[in-house]
């Protein structure tokens, strides 16, 4: 039987291996193409995929079970839960896989791209232009197509110029960029915010207005140390929670 075939991951030896092979797995799960098979490789085909022990795997695929996108049987194998499609709490470790597992499951929406000049507070962050290229995405539960979060991204136009239209309305952003267009990713700085919602983002997110909302900001650096991604994003603040954890070394 032909199995389920997860991402490649690159691991990060100062952040828990559990906890970056789940999210990797979560993001492959959810960010799957129509069709894909639901039947996992077996815990030592997985282990081997990612270079981790099986204990470690074992971990992981308990994450996922508890969070309710696998399902376990026992001489049958592991298997996707084809209807697990949740909001699910953010956590973020310092991974890029974190962050394409928490944008990932979503069916996605584009409102609209083009250029714009670098706004005033963005500055900072694109010294060197006089526009960049937005998107605005507005993001749904692909069960209940209850809008979940809007986002808008300011890219480098050098970036924008390899970006496919066709893979915003697949992927993350985060994803876009590194598997797609290939930017050695070095580092993501986010900050995260209580606001209340305004008219524009209340109507999208089919909330009241001023009504509490999640505002969260991530700014995307590649390799030589320059911004190619600053994103604002909108999150419904009755479907999710984040929950940051430090590396104390």
């Amino acid at each position: 039987m032909t199995t389920f075939a997860p991402d490649s991951l690159d691991l990060n030896r100062k952040l828990p291996l559990w906890y970056q092979v789940s999210q990797s797995l979560r993001a492959s799960i959810l960010g799957r193409s129509p069709g894909a098979p639901l039947r996992l490789p077996t815990e030592d085909a997985l282990a081997a995929h990612y270079g981790v022990s099986v204990l470690t795997m074992r971990q992981a695929l308990k994450e996922l079970e508890t969070e309710g996108l696998i399902t376990r049987h026992r001489r049958r194998g592991t298997f996707i839960e084809p209807s697990a499609r949740r909001g699910s709490p953010v956590r973020l470790l310092g991974s890029v896989d974190a962050i394409v597992a928490q944008q990932s499951g979503m069916s996605t929406e584009l409102l609209g791209h083009g250029t714009a000049a670098v706004p005033a507070e963005l500055a900072e962050y694109f010294p060197d232009l006089v526009e960049v290229a937005t998107y605005r995405r507005l993001r749904s539960d692909e069960k209940t197509g209850e809008p979940t979060n809007h986002a808008v991204n300011f890219l480098h136009p050098d970036v924008a110029a390899r970006v496919d239209l066709a893979d915003l309305a697949r992927w993350p952003m985060t994803k876009v960029l590194r598997d797609a267009v290939g930017v050695a990713i070095s580092r993501i700085t986010d900050t995260v915010e209580a606001r209340l919602a305004d008219p524009e983002t209340a109507r999208l997110l089919q909330v009241p207005l001023l009504s509490p909302i999640l505002h969260y900001t991530g700014i995307t650096y590649d390799q030589d140390g320059r911004v190619v991604d600053v994103a604002r994003i909108h999150y419904r603040g009755d479907r999710f929670s984040f929950t940051v954890t430090l590396d104390a070394h």
